[in-house]
């Protein structure tokens, strides 16, 4: 499976719903909704780039900061022995391994704005050893399909959209949340594992119970905590992690006797630089799924599902909450929207709408990360990373399902 089928696939999929819509149904603004979604989506791959270009100066400066002062130096050093075994192809004290570290801390905060800048760094400097340009190296792949997965701890934009929408108790979603995405990361470890044909000794085993006992004990503290003190705690949780990561990086670049505004300076050009190369990427892969989402594709396919687990005698209020499962690894923006949709339908404290919450974020945007990463270093082999990464969007999916169920019955 290459990304290259996957992209076209979009488009003629889209075109041929969209035919038999017209000619049998006759559907006379099926065609003029897809070629409006054209722009529409190129306009928002734009917006997005030129979004980045500031965020990505600002975390790439800080990060050069770090880098000068030593800061990535000490944190490698916690986590070396584990990720050195997830990453045995990048050398020992490459800077690439303290950029991986830095975007998994902020994507685990639930920080996007940080975490994105920090990947397309890592995907840099991964490049750098990747010895096949044109094709993703064991790293690159284990990387990304880490990130696809999708663990986050403080899941905030998620709470705050629930409690917009009047949600009784917003964060009701957050322990089932975290148990699920938590699933579709160890699932995307473990196939990618398997792929590359890395042992899990002792090493991996210890972390990987280690981050199990945190999770446990993060679970127990949230859930001891009135409801109403879940969102605040959250937020003022994520937002002092990384203010303290910012003045340490500072700290010791005053230490090290280091030009602060000038490196900030160095580091935040190549944001600027990386930003706009990603632009003709976001532009192809937002286009592709604004063709397949227009032409109704994804509409039948949640129908015909539902229509199978109708025919089976399942229950079938799940089937409510999926297009916002189907949407996000094909886009953040339109998982958000479609989670939305849902809980305006039937209810934010409803089954779907509680699932389809969690539904956004037990997965990633897989299709919009591959597109972005590896357009950003120029990779057009992709080899196994899309079907790893949809195998950890699947983990995710049917634990979301599980632990819907089993909390909200």
């Amino acid at each position: 499976m290459t990304f290259n089928y996957i992209w076209v696939g979009f488009f003629i999929i889209g075109f041929l719903v969209a035919l038999v819509k017209l000619i049998f149904f006759n559907d006379m603004d099926v065609f003029p909704a897809m070629l409006d979604s054209t722009f529409d989506m190129a306009k928002t791959a734009f917006e997005i780039s030129i979004y980045l270009t500031g965020v990505m100066s600002l975390w790439l400066g800080i990060m050069r900061i770090g880098e000068k002062g030593g800061m990535l130096k000490i944190l490698f050093r916690f986590v070396a022995p584990f990720f050195s075994r997830l990453f045995p192809g990048i050398p020992k004290d490459h800077p690439a391994m303290g950029s991986v570290i830095m975007n998994f801390s902020a994507n685990l905060l639930g920080l996007d704005n940080a975490a994105t800048p920090l990947g397309l760094k890592a995907m840099k400097e991964m490049q750098e050893v990747n010895e096949t340009k044109d094709t993703a190296s064991n790293a690159q792949i284990m990387f990304l399909v880490l990130n696809t997965s999708g663990l986050t701890l403080i899941p905030l934009a998620i709470l705050i959209d629930r409690s917009v929408l009047g949600a009784a108790n917003p964060t009701d979603v957050f322990i089932p949340l975290l148990i699920a995405t938590f699933f579709s990361t160890v699932t995307g470890l473990a196939v990618v594992s398997l792929f590359q044909k890395i042992k899990w000794d002792w090493v991996i085993l210890t972390y990987l119970l280690g981050a199990t006992g945190f999770i446990g004990l993060i679970i127990y503290y949230f859930s001891s905590l009135p409801q109403d003190e879940i969102g605040p705690v959250s937020t003022l949780a994520s937002s002092l992690v990384i203010m303290i990561i910012i003045v340490s990086f500072f700290s010791l670049g005053v230490v090290k006797k280091i030009n602060l505004y000038e490196t900030f300076i160095d580091g935040a050009k190549e944001g600027f630089q990386i930003a706009i190369k990603i632009i003709p990427y976001l532009v192809g892969i937002l286009v592709a799924i604004g063709i397949f989402r227009s032409s109704g594709t994804l509409e039948l396919i949640t129908d015909g599902i539902g229509q199978l687990v109708v025919m089976t005698g399942f229950d079938n209020r799940w089937v409510d909450a999926l297009p916002t499962a189907l949407l996000k690894p094909l886009s953040g923006g339109g998982a958000r929207g479609m989670m939305i949709d849902t809980m305006e339908a039937y209810g934010p404290d409803s089954f779907a709408g509680r699932l389809s919450s969690i539904f956004r974020g037990a997965t990633e945007t897989t299709f919009y990360i591959i597109a972005v990463y590896f357009g950003s270093v120029n990779i057009k082999k992709t080899r196994y990373a899309i079907t790893a990464g949809l195998l950890a969007d699947l983990a995710g999916i049917i634990a979301a399902i599980y632990v819907c169920y089993l909390f909200f019955g």
